[in-house]
């Protein structure tokens, strides 16, 4: 009865070393590298025409590749599965690995090649440099939304005076608001910023003093802005990827390892009073009340 917990222990911490090798990513990233090699060939005919059948066992391989990688992930989390399913990538590993047997998405061949374009993605879980970007990007997100909104209201505001003052001398490029966002977005790299300050010199001489504030505050205040948000989140995932992850169960395990030891004690106190022939401890006297005869 105890064999089979003990192989499967052993299995589990088989696999946990394997997964945890450096060999094992390099290798993992290297069918990666070679499944995105593919992919780009397809894109030629003459290549296609060529080694068509070829594409197609090649394919299976990786599809092989990926499925055990993924069963060995599993195998190492045998002694408690739930920990498997907890982790993100795992999920995201079994969803590119089992989309393409759903009815309806192996017959249509432009979501079976995102499927295959996806799995690039996994090699951000490979390496805690990539995670880290990757982290980085989503903590980012809310102060994203917040820049967002900042550079809509900027543009918006510097539309409305450039539809303004140059709407009749330029209206395809400020003859609506949305022109001129448009054009305003695009000079947000100042790519042709002396011929825009040309022409707007020859509309109006406050045409330097508007697109002089335009790219103060919109090139230089906005970018750097931008920058802090991602600097300031690249930062903190960096500092989360560097704290050590708790144990699953590790709260629960040291709980029980208290009652355990409180448990041991009342048995050795409970057997010291009885070798001393004490059934009981004393109980202790009840409290007089005031005025209670004693």
């Amino acid at each position: 009865m105890d064999s089979t917990p003990t192989a499967v222990s052993r299995m589990a911490a088989a696999c946990r070393a394997l997964v945890a090798a450096p060999w094992f990513n390099v290798a993992s990233f290297a069918v990666i590298v070679l499944n995105a090699l593919t992919l780009g060939l397809e894109t030629y005919r003459s290549v296609v025409a060529t080694a068509g059948p070829a594409f197609h066992v090649v394919e299976y391989a990786f599809l092989a590749c990926f499925s055990v990688e993924l069963l060995i992930r599993l195998a190492a989390h045998l002694p408690r599965p739930g920990g498997f399913f907890r982790d993100g990538w795992n999920l995201f590993d079994l969803a590119i690995i089992l989309a393409p047997l759903v009815p309806g998405v192996r017959e249509n061949v432009t979501v079976l090649r995102l499927l295959r374009l996806a799995r690039i993605v996994r090699a951000f879980r490979l390496f805690p440099s990539l995670r880290v970007i990757l982290v980085g990007i989503r903590r980012s997100l809310p102060g994203l939304g917040s820049f967002l909104l900042i550079t809509v209201l900027v543009l918006y505001g510097y539309a409305m005076l450039g539809w303004m003052v140059f709407g009749k001398a330029y209206p395809e490029e400020y003859g609506t608001i949305g022109q001129a966002m448009l054009t305003l977005f695009l000079l947000l790299s100042l790519d042709g910023i002396t011929d825009t300050l040309q022409a707007g010199r020859e509309v109006t001489e406050w045409g330097i003093v508007y697109y002089l504030s335009y790219m103060i505050a919109a090139s230089y205040l906005l970018t750097n802005l931008l920058v802090g948000i991602v600097l300031n989140a690249l930062q903190e995932a960096h500092q989360v990827e560097k704290e050590p992850a708790p144990a699953p169960d590790a709260g629960m395990e040291q709980r029980l390892a208290v009652l355990r030891t409180a448990l041991e004690e009342l048995e050795r106190e409970y057997a010291r009073s009885r070798s001393s022939g004490h059934a009981a401890l004393p109980r202790p006297p009840l409290p007089v009340e005031a005025g209670a005869p004693r």
